[in-house]
């Protein structure tokens, strides 16, 4: 499986091109649908796919483009369909923890609410797309509308108990950095720490 990791817009967004041979699933596609199509068609690859680990717009704007052009649904869960402001004709919805099978892909969507009450995190082989929910040495914000700070020390909690090798790739370069490891985030990250120091109150 191969990771290519694409920034665009200006809120140093990662947009993330999962691929398998020819196939690829893009996660949270935003900004610059031009590139993105650039980009498949240069590697020569068939988009299966898309999915968002939340609806903010920052990490869906201009994707309705996509779908209508590659006659897609995007994956999103439910509490966010509202949120992202898409068409819901063009989402396909769904509710909870989800186990998908998409072309070569198995993916596995983990519930991970506190920066949105939708949000989830993406986990195809050993790697786990955390959108806003988890940061290198950081987490997403947790005073905006549906967002929930006990449920993101949840959700920490949970990813948490992930491998140690799992790698992470959020969903902003913040810092120039976009990708660490649970391990790594489970010594170094303090909002983790904090919520596996006070997981028996959670």
């Amino acid at each position: 499986m191969n990771i290519d990791v694409i920034n665009l817009g200006p809120m140093d967004n990662c947009t993330y091109l999962v691929s398998e041979g020819t196939d690829a699933l893009l996660i949270d596609p935003a900004w610059d649908m031009n590139f993105l199509e650039h980009t498949l068609a240069e590697k020569k690859l068939n988009l299966l796919a898309v999915l968002f680990t939340h609806g903010h717009f920052d990490h869906v704007k201009f994707a309705q483009e996509l779908l209508e052009k590659h006659h897609l649904k995007a994956y999103i869960e439910k509490k966010d369909v509202v949120l992202c402001g898409i068409d819901p004709h063009m989402l396909a919805a769904y509710e909870g923890a989800q186990n998908l099978h998409i072309g070569p892909f198995e993916v596995e969507i983990i519930p991970t609410p506190g920066h949105t009450a939708g949000g989830v995190c993406i986990k195809i082989g050993n790697a786990v797309f955390t959108g806003d929910t988890l940061f290198p040495g950081a987490c997403g914000r947790v005073d905006l509308p549906s967002s929930d700070p006990r449920q993101m020390r949840k959700s920490l909690l949970k990813l948490s108990q992930l491998p140690e090798d799992t790698q992470i790739f959020a969903g902003h370069s913040y810092g120039g950095k976009c990708s660490s490891t649970i391990g790594y985030e489970r010594i170094k990250n303090p909002f983790m720490r904090n919520a596996i120091r006070d997981k028996d109150s959670l």
